[in-house]
């Protein structure tokens, strides 16, 4: 079976060395990294070029998989990227990554549920009146995983026996949609 083409969305300052341990597991694709100068060019290019760049990076992936760090929840980008996702009608899933160590081999606090902060209008059907959407909290939708462990060894273990899974429940859910 082929892998996943996922997008992963996290706060990059704060997470990409916890990001890249999972973006490494290799259970799925995900979409190729950009480097500090990179993203620094697009920044500067404004809101438009950000956009442009997420759109392009989402294009043929069937999943966002939201990494959680302890300040990712109400980022603008990172909600751009969820509601983005959401109305591209990819699957969305989020992962607590606060266990899992940094490249000074620490851990972090738990983070928010970043789906708290996002709202999507969903169809609601009725034989009476037919369709008319309601504005729904992601957090009532979609899944966000927490590994049930402390040690970062056993949470990269977890999560890679899992990721796959999650993924694919997320694309399912997100088909009922």
């Amino acid at each position: 079976m082929a892998k996943r083409q996922v997008f992963f969305s996290f706060h990059y300052k704060a997470d990409a060395w916890r990001a890249a341990q999972v973006r490494n597991i290799g259970v799925v694709e995900g979409n190729n990294p950009v480097s500090d100068n990179d993203w620094e060019e697009i920044v500067r290019g404004g809101d438009s070029v950000i956009k442009r760049w997420i759109e392009e990076q989402m294009r043929y992936r069937s999943c966002v998989v939201v990494l959680i760090g302890a300040h990712t929840a109400g980022r603008e980008w990172i909600n751009y990227e969820i509601k983005r996702g959401w109305e591209l009608g990819k699957g969305v899933v989020g992962i607590h990554i606060h266990n899992l160590k940094d490249k000074d081999g620490k851990q972090t606090t738990k983070g928010k549920n970043p789906f708290d902060y996002v709202t999507v209008q969903i169809p609601l059907r009725d034989y009476w009146h037919g369709t008319r959407f309601v504005k729904r909290w992601l957090s009532d939708l979609v899944k966000a995983y927490d590994p049930p462990y402390l040690d970062s060894p056993r949470v990269y273990d977890y999560i890679r026996n899992n990721l796959a899974n999650w993924v694919k429940e997320a694309i399912d859910i997100r088909n009922q949609y």
